[in-house]
């Protein structure tokens, strides 16, 4: 009995541990069910919390969590994209707060909203948000343009203007041109901007609301200059037509033919240039002082023509050779006999002078071309490309890029100053160079002031030469020579450009250490080895020119070395890279203006490399545009 006894205690004891332990665990299941239920329900918060809308003195609050959700049937909304750190934008907050509480008393009310721009991201990048701050007016979600005063009048008069049932934008006053419209439309417009754009690309779509702007703007100008834009992947017979190879391309048409457009690409740029480029190209003069000053005083060539009146055919062709040319020269004309007189010109003659400053004993003190019925247009723009530069002119910054680009140059560095106190000064060492560019009539010569030039003399290795004037050569190709330091006279610059005559020169080029081992898939191309590699006739070569701060280069890096790894067994094929911020590149073809820039130079063509513009730069797009150019490769192969 004493046995069974104490079984059933054991029994019992056993019995309440397992109850106890079944309850622990109860409990703690319980507690670790109660965690994640608090988990799940902080989380919840959080998202609750991103995806209310909050108010913060009147003003709402959206981020890309909740801005659809919030636009939703919603007619009319004010919305202004800011950055946190943005000092307008600081400046502009009481503004706003102040128009967020004039249209919430609206009748009905209008929403006012913010969004930062910096966290917001997707919300700002959907807009093309590129600046702070950015107000757009968002009617039934459709972005409708703000670019008034950023004041409560103004801004609140738009917005309820915008509110109106019955308000619909403007139609677009920006022509499409298909292959079906083109030529009638440019052909019977005396003058028409037209934009040659990609839907995809970049720098299009930043340039649309400003072009639609200034196209509204000169439409309503008498009589109206209209603007025009073509999609080049769709139009892509018109795009070749005209030379187009890149985005966006914007050509001037006069009656049908085209032009380059060289002016600026926002709204009251656009507006300005083609008003100037809408006028006539030549300027009447009517007094004799008029050209008497400018030939007094001008630093460029004058040019006039002369003519009996406005009806002369010769007036006409005058015209149209100075209509291309009219951002390169300043044309003038005239119909008054006095002026023909003091130019000693007759009727349909074109009469180039220079100012005094610039005449010397080696040449005429002006040229002049008579008019026929016969003459045409490209003989008269020859005429005054050939006698605009005098013998030795003065190159500076403003005149650099439209009358000194002819090569080989020899510019001569000096303080160079015609005011009164140093013009004695300058015109001795010019007198100089006079010299001897009369016996050099193949050449440019030109004298250029030291300080406006101070960059392109120190990559001539000149800036510590410590002489008072040096000088230099800029050859084709981009190449330059520069003349061993010595002083200055007539015979030591006739012997430093009868040797560069002769070829007895070895060109300045900026450029790293040949690298020591260059095995590599990628071939490191310096300044030294530019001619060696990417200019060799026996290959084809895709260079990168890059530099080693910028972070599209950095991006692009292991796709291009995978390339290169992909083509290396091919022998005639070669994948290069240079640093041009440490390096020359000494071929004038090869222009570099952004970061990276990559050329396909084809073997049978080096003059003539094929720039890869805005196009994939993957490995697979890179592989697609040297299949493309590839004078080397079997297509098949690829």
């Amino acid at each position: 009995m004493r046995k069974l006894a104490l079984l059933l205690i054991v029994l019992l004891g056993i019995a309440h541990f397992a109850s106890v332990s079944r309850c622990e665990e109860g409990k703690s299941d319980d507690v670790a069910d109660g965690e994640t239920e608090e988990e799940d329900s902080d989380d919840e918060e959080e998202e609750d919390e991103d995806t209310e809308v909050k108010e913060e003195n009147g003003v709402l609050v959206l981020n890309d969590n909740n801005f659809d959700t919030f636009m939703e049937n919603k007619d009319t909304v004010l919305v202004e994209f800011y950055a946190p750190w943005c000092g307008h934008c600081k400046q502009f907050t009481p503004e706003y707060e102040k128009i967020a509480q004039t249209l919430k008393e609206n009748d009905p009310p209008i929403p006012v909203a913010k969004v930062d721009a910096t966290v917001a991201t997707q919300v700002a990048s959907r807009f093309e948000v590129s600046g702070y701050p950015t107000i757009k007016i968002l009617k039934k979600g459709e972005p409708v343009e703000y670019d008034g005063a950023r004041t409560e009048t103004a801004i609140v008069e738009r917005v309820k203007e915008v509110a109106l049932p019955g308000w619909k934008p403007p139609p677009e006053a920006t022509l499409v041109l298909t292959n079906d419209n083109f030529d009638d439309t440019v052909n019977n417009a005396d003058i028409i901007l037209v934009e040659f754009y990609a839907p995809w690309c970049g720098h299009c779509k930043q340039l649309a609301p400003e072009y639609e702007k200034a196209a509204q703007e000169l439409s309503k100008r008498t009589p109206p200059i209209p603007l025009g834009k073509v999609d080049a992947t769709v139009e892509d017979g018109l795009a070749s037509r005209f030379g187009v190879t890149g985005y966006p391309t914007l050509k001037i048409f006069r009656k049908g033919k085209a032009f380059e457009y060289n002016g600026p690409r926002e709204k009251y740029g656009i507006v300005d240039y083609m008003s100037e480029q809408s006028g006539p190209p030549s300027k009447q003069v009517q007094a004799v002082k008029q050209v008497q000053e400018l030939i007094k005083d001008g630093d460029d060539a004058v040019i006039v023509g002369v003519f009996s009146g406005d009806d002369d055919a010769a007036f006409e062709i005058y015209n149209e050779a100075c209509n291309a040319l009219r951002e390169d020269y300043t044309f003038r004309h005239t119909f008054s006999s006095e002026v023909a007189k003091m130019l000693k010109a007759s009727p349909r003659q074109v009469v180039i002078v220079h100012p005094e400053k610039f005449r010397s004993k080696y040449e005429p003190a002006q040229h002049s071309l008579t008019l026929q019925d016969s003459t045409s247009v490209s003989e008269v723009q020859d005429f005054f490309k050939k006698h605009v530069v005098p013998l030795v002119g003065h190159r500076k910054p403003s005149n650099d890029a439209k009358r000194y680009t002819k090569r080989p140059m020899v510019v001569v560095y000096y303080g160079v100053d015609f005011s009164f106190d140093y013009r004695k000064a300058t015109q001795f060492w010019r007198s100089k160079v006079l010299e001897v560019a009369k016996d050099f009539p193949e050449y440019t010569f030109a004298i250029a002031d030291e300080e406006d030039y101070a960059d392109e003399l120190k990559a001539l290795s000149l800036s510590d030469s410590g002489e008072e004037v040096n000088v230099g050569i800029l050859a084709d190709g981009g190449k330059k020579y520069a003349m061993e330091p010595e002083e200055m006279d007539s015979d030591v610059l006739r012997d430093f450009v009868r040797a560069f005559k002769k070829g007895k020169l070895k060109p300045i080029i900026k450029s790293q250490p040949l690298p020591k081992n260059n095995k590599g898939p990628v071939k490191v191309v310096v300044g030294k080895t530019f001619d060696e590699i990417v200019m060799d006739p026996q290959k084809d070569v895709l260079i990168e020119f890059y530099a080693p701060w910028c972070g599209h280069c950095k991006q692009l890096e292991p796709d291009y070395l995978a390339l290169g790894k992909k083509y290396k067994g091919e022998k005639n094929l070669v994948i290069a890279k240079m640093d041009t911020t440490a390096n020359d590149v000494s071929n004038e073809n090869y222009k570099v203006e952004g970061f990276p820039t990559i050329y396909f130079s084809p073997s049978n063509n080096k003059q003539n490399p094929v720039k890869l513009e805005g196009g994939d730069r993957t490995v697979e797009g890179l592989s697609k545009f040297i299949e493309k150019h590839s004078t080397k490769l079997l297509k098949d192969e690829l």
